[in-house]
């Protein structure tokens, strides 16, 4: 598996942009409403607006996957705990690792 992405949940999403591309020199790769993504080596940091859920903790590791429900089966054959896959513009698949930190599994 390859790290897609790290995305931090903000409900200050300008403030996290002009930090993340201004202040730490990252450049900026996506700019929808709600979401950013910056190159930060082999994997992005994406900022999602909104503020982390109550009970959530920390970012989402995000992994990329052609195949998602392939992937999904796979790791969940190994013991992995994921939710159902949501379909539309994109593929995902949530799940959490055992300390109950949010993953994801994305074709995106």
């Amino acid at each position: 598996m390859k790290m897609a992405r790290v995305i931090l949940f903000t409900g200050q999403i300008e403030a996290m942009s002009q930090f993340y591309g201004e202040v730490l020199g990252l450049k900026q790769v996506t700019d929808e409403k709600g979401w950013r993504e910056f190159a930060a080596g082999g994997a992005r940091i994406a900022l999602h607006s909104g503020p982390s859920s109550p009970g959530r903790k920390g970012p989402k590791i995000v992994f990329h996957a052609k195949d998602v429900a392939a992937l999904r089966a796979k790791l969940v054959s190994r013991g992995a705990s994921f939710g159902k896959i949501r379909e539309g513009e994109f593929c995902l698949c949530d799940g959490k690792d055992p300390d109950g930190n949010p993953i994801q599994l994305s074709n995106r």
